[in-house]
Parts: C-alpha cells; structure tokens; sequence
C-alpha cells in the first residue's frame, strides 16, 4: 500500500527541501506519514473549502503549492482560516502536504510550467542559486574506474550546464598498508602496496550528496575508500529564480499581452507602458517576483512576466522591457499539472483529484 510518506518522498525527489527559501515552510504539514493513502486532493491552497472537498472525495491527502502554515502556530483555537482549516484536517485524518519555494526554484517547477503555457523555448533559470555544488574526489584502481564513474553519474554526479557525465581523471600512483583484520583488494596486510589508480573528479549538487556518497562506496573496490569533498563557489543553472525563454515567433507586444490574459485566464493584466518593440525573449516568475526585475532586464527579456508588482516599483521598468503582471494565482494556477503529473505516472491504486474550488482571493469587475 503506497503511504503519505511514499507520496513526500516522490515530491521531494522532484523538488528537495533543502531548497526552499528560509522564510518558508515546505513538507508534510498536517498528517501522519505512514497513513495509507486512500486518495489525493490537488489544490494551489489548502484552505477549510478545499478540506470539506477532500472529505466529500474520500481523499485523506491534500497537497497544495502554497503552505497553510507559513510561521509557527501559537494558538489552536480556530479564531482565523489557518487555525479552522488545521483543527478541520486533524478531525477529519487528511494530511496535508505543501511544495512551494523548493518546487519554485527546481529546473521542470512552476516556472517552467508557465513556460510551457506559454510555448516558450530554449528555457533557462533567470537567476542561478550560488553554493550549491561541490566538488568530489576519489581515487580507484584502473580496471574498477568505469564501473565507479558509471555509479556516481547514475546516482546524479557529473552534470555541467546542458553536458552530463562530466568528469576529468587522472593517472597516479597511490600507497597503502592494510591493518590488521583486514580483508584488502589488493596487497597484503602489514605490508606497503603501490597501486597504479585514477584519480576522478565530478560535481554533483549539494543537495545530492547522501545518495552520490552511497553511491561511491557501493561500487568502489576498497574496504576504506578514499575521497574528498570541495564546496563550489559555481553557480548552479539547473536551480534558482525564475525562468527566460524564447518566443518561437515573434509577436507585437499587445498581440503577446492579450495571448497571456487568455492562456492564464487573468481577469485583468497590469503591465507598463508598451516600448513599440517585437517580443521575442520573455521572462517569468510565478507569484511574487518584483525581486528578478533587474535580472530580467539583464537578461535581454522584452516582457517581464509575475505578479504583486507594488505601484513604484512598475517605475523600475525604466523603459527597457513590459512588465506584465497577470496576479499571483493566475501565475500558479497550473502547478497543480506538476504534483499530478509525476503522482500518476509512479502510483495507481488510489485516484488523484484536482480541486474544484478557486480559492483565489482577489475578485475583478
């Protein structure tokens, strides 16, 4: 039977905690991970509508992009919709699970979704995270370094922009005398050994590190393997802020303003004033993103695509690119498309819903 904690582990596969922001509160938030999951609720917020929805659909797990508990509750009491929509989950057994910050930032997250919505291409990250690769350092026997190499790409390693299965090897003699109660690969206990090796160097995500290490001693030789690891300055273009693409064809700028509003089912969409250029490269960030303005900018986009864009802040635009705010919900509504996508493909025995209830709290007229 597949667990809550099943489900946790494929989202986190996707989407790792290590990588949300500080401010925020990713993971199994309300529920007990060895539950057996009887269905899934799919939802952008998880709020008291959302879980009266999952009791109605026999649905004991609800993962939302949003978290429903942001900062830590001091009270329970039901006095607001964070507290009601906590007590009403507990009573009822649903768990509820959230991906927001760590699936924002993963190469395939919500940014690459509105991407695709879009039909953009040759898709990169807006702006890379920093100090989160390392490098690994390990030393085996010649006629083992293939098989050694193979296991630490499959376990992740090795990746460099658009190359993988990148690492630099070299030849090298190293020594060893085997202890006592030893069982060496090659030479003799209490006798020094000279063995012909290869030094091979990769680089693999920090985030990566319990899996590459397992990896790199289940396929060494040795009984004591040798290695080092190096924290890398590099930026790492498979994570961070948003996301820049291309246009297949170019659009005028109204043409492009009016196909968002319509692919994004926007009510209204905000945007500054029109530069009478074609679009060809644009960049987007789900939710809040006034923060990637001068990235964007940097980055040659002519639209600027994200939302909560404060008043002066529009000003900022500095007649270099459009920004277009299209609303925080209408920017993630599609990440639910994400959360069931990889749900069905691995899992079968229980039914994967999408929420009915639009819980986006801003109205148009």
């Amino acid at each position: 039977m597949t667990t809550i904690k099943d489900i946790s582990n494929l989202i986190e596969s996707i989407a790792p905690l290590s990588l949300q922001e500080g401010y925020d509160n990713a993971g199994l938030i309300v529920g007990d991970p060895s539950a057996t999951v009887k269905g899934v609720l799919i939802c952008l917020d998880s709020t008291e509508e959302v879980i009266d929805e999952a009791i109605k659909l026999n649905c004991n797990l609800v993962i939302a992009h949003h978290p429903i508990v942001f900062s830590g509750l001091k009270k329970l009491n039901g006095t607001n919709y964070v507290e009601r929509t906590v007590i009403k989950a507990i009573k009822n057994d649903i768990a509820i699970y959230a991906a927001h910050t760590n699936l924002d930032n993963v190469w395939g997250g919500v940014n690459f979704k509105i991407a695709e919505k879009l039909g953009l291409v040759n898709c990169e990250i807006l702006s890379s995270k920093q100090d989160l690769l390392r490098r690994l350092i390990t030393f085996c026997p010649l006629e083992k370094a293939a098989e050694v190499r193979d296991a630490l790409f499959k376990a992740g390693a090795g990746h460099i922009g658009k190359y993988d299965e990148c690492s630099f090897n070299s030849e090298g003699m190293g020594t060893f005398k085997a202890g006592e109660n030893t069982d060496p690969y090659v030479g003799k206990p209490g006798e020094r050994h000279n063995e012909k090796e290869l030094k091979i160097e990769t680089i693999y995500p920090v985030y990566l590190e319990n899996e590459i290490i397992t990896a790199l001693i289940k396929a060494h030789p040795y009984e004591e393997v040798a290695y080092d690891i190096i924290p890398l300055g590099n930026a790492f273009n498979r994570v961070g802020s948003g996301v820049i693409g291309e246009l297949k064809e170019e659009e005028n700028e109204l043409d492009f303003l009016k196909r968002v509003k319509k692919t994004m089912n926007c009510g209204c969409i905000k945007y500054t004033g029109l530069l009478g250029k074609k679009v060809k490269k644009v960049a987007v960030c789900g939710g809040s993103g006034s923060f990637l303005l001068k990235n964007a900018i940097n980055r040659g986009a002519n639209v600027y695509i994200s939302a909560d864009f404060k008043y002066h802040e529009f000003f900022d635009a500095a007649q270099r690119l459009v920004i277009a705010d299209i609303g925080h919900y209408e920017s993630e509504q599609f990440t639910g498309e994400i959360f069931y996508t990889h749900i069905k493909e691995k899992f079968t025995t229980f039914a994967v819903h999408f929420s009915g209830i639009n819980t986006n709290p801003i109205n148009y007229l």
